[in-house]
Protein backbone atom coordinates (compact mmCIF):
# COMPACT_ATOMS: atom_id res chain seq x y z
CA UNK A 1 0.00 0.00 0.00
CA UNK A 2 1.19 3.50 -0.52
CA UNK A 3 2.30 5.83 2.11
CA UNK A 4 -0.14 8.36 3.10
CA UNK A 5 0.33 11.83 3.02
CA UNK A 6 0.74 13.05 6.48
CA UNK A 7 -0.94 16.06 6.74
CA UNK A 8 -4.83 15.43 7.75
CA UNK A 9 -3.80 11.60 9.09
CA UNK A 10 -5.45 12.06 12.10
CA UNK A 11 -8.48 12.03 10.03
CA UNK A 12 -7.78 8.08 9.57
CA UNK A 13 -6.06 7.18 12.73
CA UNK A 14 -8.60 6.03 15.93
CA UNK A 15 -8.29 2.95 17.90
CA UNK A 16 -12.47 2.98 17.64
CA UNK A 17 -13.41 0.11 15.59
CA UNK A 18 -16.57 2.36 15.15
CA UNK A 19 -14.28 4.88 13.31
CA UNK A 20 -15.80 5.45 9.59
CA UNK A 21 -11.73 4.85 8.26
CA UNK A 22 -11.47 1.47 10.49
CA UNK A 23 -15.29 0.30 9.48
CA UNK A 24 -14.70 0.80 6.13
CA UNK A 25 -11.98 -1.75 6.12
CA UNK A 26 -14.22 -3.93 7.91
CA UNK A 27 -16.74 -4.07 5.67
CA UNK A 28 -14.75 -4.34 2.68
CA UNK A 29 -12.77 -7.71 3.54
CA UNK A 30 -16.73 -9.30 4.50
CA UNK A 31 -17.73 -7.90 1.18
CA UNK A 32 -14.84 -9.37 -0.41
CA UNK A 33 -15.83 -12.87 0.73
CA UNK A 34 -19.21 -12.57 -0.54
CA UNK A 35 -17.47 -12.08 -3.83
CA UNK A 36 -19.43 -8.17 -4.07
CA UNK A 37 -15.75 -6.74 -4.88
CA UNK A 38 -13.62 -8.62 -5.99
CA UNK A 39 -10.61 -7.57 -8.79
CA UNK A 40 -10.89 -4.48 -7.05
CA UNK A 41 -14.32 -3.24 -8.11
CA UNK A 42 -16.95 -1.72 -5.86
CA UNK A 43 -16.40 0.20 -2.71
CA UNK A 44 -18.08 1.74 0.86
CA UNK A 45 -18.31 5.52 1.49
CA UNK A 46 -19.75 6.77 5.02
CA UNK A 47 -20.20 10.02 6.05
CA UNK A 48 -19.58 11.18 9.73
CA UNK A 49 -20.82 14.70 10.90
CA UNK A 50 -19.40 16.86 7.73
CA UNK A 51 -16.94 14.50 6.42
CA UNK A 52 -17.02 11.71 4.09
CA UNK A 53 -14.64 8.59 4.34
CA UNK A 54 -14.40 7.21 0.74
CA UNK A 55 -12.47 3.89 -0.28
CA UNK A 56 -9.75 4.46 -3.02
CA UNK A 57 -9.99 3.41 -7.10
CA UNK A 58 -8.31 0.56 -8.06
CA UNK A 59 -6.99 -0.74 -4.75
CA UNK A 60 -7.89 -5.09 -3.88
CA UNK A 61 -10.42 -3.93 -0.58
CA UNK A 62 -9.92 -7.06 1.26
CA UNK A 63 -6.12 -5.50 1.96
CA UNK A 64 -7.33 -1.55 2.31
CA UNK A 65 -6.03 0.26 5.28
CA UNK A 66 -7.60 3.14 6.98
CA UNK A 67 -4.81 4.93 5.72
CA UNK A 68 -5.71 4.36 2.40
CA UNK A 69 -8.65 6.61 2.99
CA UNK A 70 -9.87 9.35 1.44
CA UNK A 71 -11.59 12.58 2.98
CA UNK A 72 -14.12 14.83 1.77
CA UNK A 73 -15.83 17.89 3.24
CA UNK A 74 -19.77 17.76 2.86
CA UNK A 75 -19.72 21.02 1.90
CA UNK A 76 -17.03 22.44 -0.05
CA UNK A 77 -16.48 18.93 -2.06
CA UNK A 78 -13.01 19.39 -1.82
CA UNK A 79 -10.50 16.74 -0.46
CA UNK A 80 -9.09 17.29 3.23
CA UNK A 81 -6.58 14.12 2.96
CA UNK A 82 -5.50 12.26 0.07
CA UNK A 83 -3.18 9.38 0.18
CA UNK A 84 -0.24 9.99 -2.62
CA UNK A 85 -0.46 7.59 -5.11
CA UNK A 86 -4.10 6.21 -5.15
CA UNK A 87 -6.92 7.61 -7.08
CA UNK A 88 -10.25 9.46 -5.56
CA UNK A 89 -13.08 6.52 -6.47
CA UNK A 90 -14.92 6.97 -9.18
CA UNK A 91 -18.09 6.13 -7.54
CA UNK A 92 -17.25 9.32 -5.39
CA UNK A 93 -20.20 11.77 -7.49
CA UNK A 94 -22.84 8.70 -6.97
CA UNK A 95 -22.23 8.28 -2.98
CA UNK A 96 -22.54 11.97 -3.01
CA UNK A 97 -25.88 11.82 -4.64
CA UNK A 98 -26.67 8.94 -1.81
CA UNK A 99 -25.44 11.68 1.08
CA UNK A 100 -26.97 15.04 -0.61
CA UNK A 101 -30.46 14.03 -1.94
CA UNK A 102 -31.38 11.25 0.72
CA UNK A 103 -29.54 12.11 3.79
CA UNK A 104 -27.66 8.88 3.63
CA UNK A 105 -25.25 7.72 6.31
CA UNK A 106 -23.66 4.91 4.24
CA UNK A 107 -23.67 4.25 0.38
CA UNK A 108 -22.76 0.68 -0.16
CA UNK A 109 -21.37 0.14 -4.22
CA UNK A 110 -21.00 -4.00 -4.96
CA UNK A 111 -20.59 -6.06 -8.51
CA UNK A 112 -22.63 -8.75 -7.10
CA UNK A 113 -23.46 -11.44 -9.82
CA UNK A 114 -26.76 -11.98 -8.25
CA UNK A 115 -27.57 -7.96 -9.03
CA UNK A 116 -26.51 -8.38 -12.42
CA UNK A 117 -28.23 -11.30 -12.89
CA UNK A 118 -31.87 -10.00 -12.21
CA UNK A 119 -31.16 -6.75 -14.47
CA UNK A 120 -30.67 -9.10 -17.16
CA UNK A 121 -33.69 -11.13 -16.19
CA UNK A 122 -35.66 -7.85 -15.91
CA UNK A 123 -34.68 -6.84 -19.47
CA UNK A 124 -35.33 -9.77 -20.97
CA UNK A 125 -38.71 -10.27 -19.38
CA UNK A 126 -40.36 -7.26 -19.11
CA UNK A 127 -37.67 -4.75 -21.14
CA UNK A 128 -35.24 -2.05 -20.46
CA UNK A 129 -36.96 0.20 -18.83
CA UNK A 130 -38.73 -1.85 -16.02
CA UNK A 131 -38.10 -2.30 -12.36
CA UNK A 132 -37.00 -5.07 -10.24
CA UNK A 133 -40.24 -6.02 -8.50
CA UNK A 134 -40.53 -8.43 -6.02
CA UNK A 135 -43.20 -9.37 -3.65
CA UNK A 136 -44.37 -12.02 -0.77
CA UNK A 137 -40.75 -13.20 0.26
CA UNK A 138 -39.51 -13.17 3.62
CA UNK A 139 -36.47 -10.97 3.44
CA UNK A 140 -38.36 -8.28 1.82
CA UNK A 141 -39.31 -7.44 5.38
CA UNK A 142 -34.83 -5.61 5.78
CA UNK A 143 -35.81 -2.90 3.10
CA UNK A 144 -37.59 0.72 4.19
CA UNK A 145 -40.33 1.52 2.74
CA UNK A 146 -39.41 5.02 2.40
CA UNK A 147 -39.50 8.17 4.21
CA UNK A 148 -42.81 10.40 5.96
CA UNK A 149 -42.92 13.81 5.70
CA UNK A 150 -40.83 14.13 8.78
CA UNK A 151 -37.27 12.55 6.54
CA UNK A 152 -37.70 9.68 8.84
CA UNK A 153 -37.32 6.02 7.57
CA UNK A 154 -41.00 5.26 7.56
CA UNK A 155 -40.85 1.70 8.60
CA UNK A 156 -40.32 -1.48 6.80
CA UNK A 157 -41.74 -3.14 3.93
CA UNK A 158 -43.80 -6.03 4.97
CA UNK A 159 -44.68 -9.55 3.73
CA UNK A 160 -47.07 -8.37 1.44
CA UNK A 161 -45.80 -5.42 0.31
CA UNK A 162 -43.77 -5.19 -3.19
CA UNK A 163 -40.17 -4.28 -3.49
CA UNK A 164 -39.19 -2.02 -5.97
CA UNK A 165 -35.50 -1.78 -7.36
CA UNK A 166 -34.91 1.06 -10.25
CA UNK A 167 -32.52 -0.34 -13.26
CA UNK A 168 -30.58 1.67 -14.78
CA UNK A 169 -28.09 1.50 -17.86
CA UNK A 170 -24.14 1.30 -17.65
CA UNK A 171 -21.73 3.93 -19.09
CA UNK A 172 -18.44 3.22 -20.20
CA UNK A 173 -17.37 5.24 -16.64
CA UNK A 174 -18.66 4.87 -13.46
CA UNK A 175 -18.90 8.54 -12.90
CA UNK A 176 -21.28 9.13 -15.76
CA UNK A 177 -24.42 7.02 -14.16
CA UNK A 178 -24.33 10.17 -11.73
CA UNK A 179 -27.12 11.60 -13.80
CA UNK A 180 -28.99 8.77 -14.40
CA UNK A 181 -29.05 7.34 -10.72
CA UNK A 182 -30.14 11.41 -9.56
CA UNK A 183 -32.69 10.50 -12.02
CA UNK A 184 -34.23 7.23 -10.79
CA UNK A 185 -33.84 8.54 -7.15
CA UNK A 186 -36.29 11.43 -8.19
CA UNK A 187 -38.73 8.72 -10.02
CA UNK A 188 -38.49 6.26 -7.05
CA UNK A 189 -38.59 8.31 -4.11
CA UNK A 190 -39.08 5.51 -1.78
CA UNK A 191 -35.99 3.77 -3.27
CA UNK A 192 -33.06 3.01 -1.30
CA UNK A 193 -30.98 1.16 -4.38
CA UNK A 194 -30.47 1.44 -7.56
CA UNK A 195 -29.49 -1.40 -9.75
CA UNK A 196 -26.98 -1.02 -12.48
CA UNK A 197 -27.55 -2.94 -15.61
CA UNK A 198 -24.58 -5.34 -16.08
CA UNK A 199 -22.85 -3.66 -13.57
CA UNK A 200 -23.78 -3.82 -9.83
CA UNK A 201 -26.08 -2.27 -7.08
CA UNK A 202 -25.87 1.06 -5.01
CA UNK A 203 -27.44 1.05 -1.41
CA UNK A 204 -27.70 3.50 0.71
CA UNK A 205 -28.75 4.23 4.34
CA UNK A 206 -29.14 6.18 7.01
CA UNK A 207 -26.22 4.28 9.05
CA UNK A 208 -23.91 2.35 8.26
CA UNK A 209 -25.91 -0.51 10.18
CA UNK A 210 -28.85 -0.09 8.38
CA UNK A 211 -27.11 -0.20 4.26
CA UNK A 212 -24.95 -3.22 5.66
CA UNK A 213 -28.49 -5.05 6.30
CA UNK A 214 -30.20 -4.11 3.28
CA UNK A 215 -27.34 -4.39 0.75
CA UNK A 216 -27.32 -8.29 2.63
CA UNK A 217 -31.20 -8.76 2.55
CA UNK A 218 -31.48 -7.32 -0.86
CA UNK A 219 -28.43 -9.73 -2.48
CA UNK A 220 -30.08 -12.31 -0.95
CA UNK A 221 -33.81 -11.73 -2.70
CA UNK A 222 -31.74 -10.95 -5.88
CA UNK A 223 -30.46 -14.24 -5.62
CA UNK A 224 -33.90 -16.44 -4.67
CA UNK A 225 -35.14 -14.31 -8.03
CA UNK A 226 -32.22 -16.01 -9.70
CA UNK A 227 -33.55 -19.13 -8.88
CA UNK A 228 -37.40 -18.78 -9.01
CA UNK A 229 -37.00 -18.12 -12.93
CA UNK A 230 -34.61 -21.36 -13.58
CA UNK A 231 -37.97 -22.83 -12.23
CA UNK A 232 -40.49 -20.76 -13.70
CA UNK A 233 -41.81 -19.27 -10.54
CA UNK A 234 -43.32 -15.74 -10.97
CA UNK A 235 -41.70 -12.87 -8.95
CA UNK A 236 -45.05 -10.71 -8.37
Amino acid sequence: MASSDQSNDHLVHSPDSQHPANLICELCRKFYTLGWVTGTGGGTSIRHNDHLFIAPSGVQKELMQPTDMFVMDFHSREYLRRPPNLKPSACTPLFYAAFSRRGAGCCIHTHSQWAVLVTLLVEREFGSSACFEIERIEQIKGIPKGRGDDGKVGGMLGYFERLRVPIIENTAREEDLTESLEAAMEKYPDTFAVLVRRHGIYVWGDNVQRAKTQCESLDYIFQLAVEMKKLGLPWT
